[in-house]
């Protein structure tokens, strides 16, 4: 919701109107435009993605999804195709969760999994999700009304790889066949400060070296089994200095896997690694649950159809995992599945300016996904 979201926004939405839909932008900042069916009680087919991303980011996380949906469109406009669902084109507002360390906003509103307690979530300089939102009529109960009431034919989500191996294996799209769970934890250790001249080694009790020796296990743990992956992406010492033992040390966890059983078996014993450190090196902690969601399984018929719509484009059909979270996952168990994997330049780097796609690549996708729109036949 800062300005340059709001004009994200609008801007998304004028792209919609030209292209041929009806569009609006909800109280959450979720921007949907709709190409109507002829028939007024007909499902509706949902294809999204999210427009914001993390700091210091690339031009084609999440959006390279919502402008494949709007180009899609067009083409069927173009070409005169009537179909027989409602095609529903989403920009979500927030999927990172980096401002309010609250991921899947947008989406969570639109699947009806919006938890009201999110409201109270509160940025880095003390505003909750409430106050930003209130500004455009955004209450607890105007944000539940979004949820979808039409009946669902399916959710289809275009997105970049965020990883190499389209890149190595030299294919321009993928076809997902899971989204790993994840779950993200916030750490506080405290200690014990002191001059870092006056107290010895051996009676310190050092909140960041502890937290230091916990970075050092989740990535041993992580390590010892295919697919699961532990990150601690931020380390700090609040008003630390050079010549203090740190009494207090803040870290992030997060942890990943596409099987449900390692996952859960992977947070029980990091969670009991941290506690069993604390307790040796003299020093407490706090863990805090931040989020968490289970892995996602990418319906069979969507993946099928998505990838019979790869294989009519002349390319090898390629299944692969998405590490990385997805809008996706919100819409499990609400509707089907399915996403489909775009290559990434530059070894595959995403989150970072260096994050790219190639034109032709992007106009496979397109194709890919205009293919899956004609010949996607709705469930009675």
């Amino acid at each position: 919701m800062s300005p340059a979201h709001r004009e994200a926004a609008a801007e998304l939405c004028k792209w919609m109107i030209a292209g041929g839909m009806a569009a609006h932008i909800d109280v959450v900042g979720n921007v949907v435009g709709r190409y109507a069916s002829e028939r007024a009680d007909a499902s509706t087919l949902i294809v999204g993605s999210h427009y914001d991303t993390v700091r210091n980011a690339g031009k084609y996380d999440g959006r390279l999804g919502i402008l494949a949906g709007i180009v899609a469109v067009e083409e069927l406009r173009r070409r005169n195709v009537a179909l027989p669902f409602h095609l529903d084109v989403v920009g979500f507002s927030e999927e990172e969760g980096v401002r309010f360390a609250a991921p899947y906003l947008g989406s969570a509103a639109l699947a009806g999994r919006f938890d009201p307690d999110m409201l109270k979530r509160r940025d880095a300089t003390g505003q909750s999700i409430a106050d930003v939102l209130r500004e455009r009529g955004g209450t607890a109960k105007s944000i539940t009304e979004l949820a979808f009431r039409d009946k669902l034919a399916g959710y289809v989500e275009v997105h970049i790889e965020q990883g190499p191996v389209l890149l190595h294996e030299n294919l321009p799209v993928g076809v997902v066949s899971a989204i790993a769970g994840f779950a993200r934890r916030r750490v506080i250790v405290r200690g014990t400060a002191g001059h870092a001249g006056a107290v010895p080694m051996a009676l310190r009790h050092d909140a960041a070296a502890a937290a230091a020796e916990m970075v050092g296990m989740v990535e041993q743990r992580s390590s010892r089994v295919p697919g699961l992956m532990g990150t601690v992406g931020q380390l700090q010492v609040p008003a630390g200095a050079i010549n203090v033992i740190p009494g207090l040390c803040e870290l992030s966890l997060d942890i990943r896997c596409d099987n449900a059983g390692e996952l859960e078996k992977a947070i029980r014993d990091i969670t009991t690694g941290i506690e069993a450190i604390a307790v040796r090196r003299g020093v407490s902690v706090e863990i805090e649950k931040v989020a968490e969601l289970p892995p996602v399984l990418c319906t069979p018929r969507l993946r099928d159809a998505l990838g019979q719509a790869v294989a009519r484009q002349r390319f090898a059909v390629r299944s692969l995992v998405s590490g990385p979270g997805h809008d996706a996952v919100m819409f499990d168990g609400v509707t089907d599945v399915g996403m489909l994997f775009v290559r990434c330049g530059n070894g595959g780097i995403s989150h970072s300016p260096l994050e790219t796609i190639t034109a032709a690549d992007a106009d496979t996708a397109v194709r890919v996904l205009l293919d899956f729109l004609i010949n996607f036949e709705v469930r009675p």
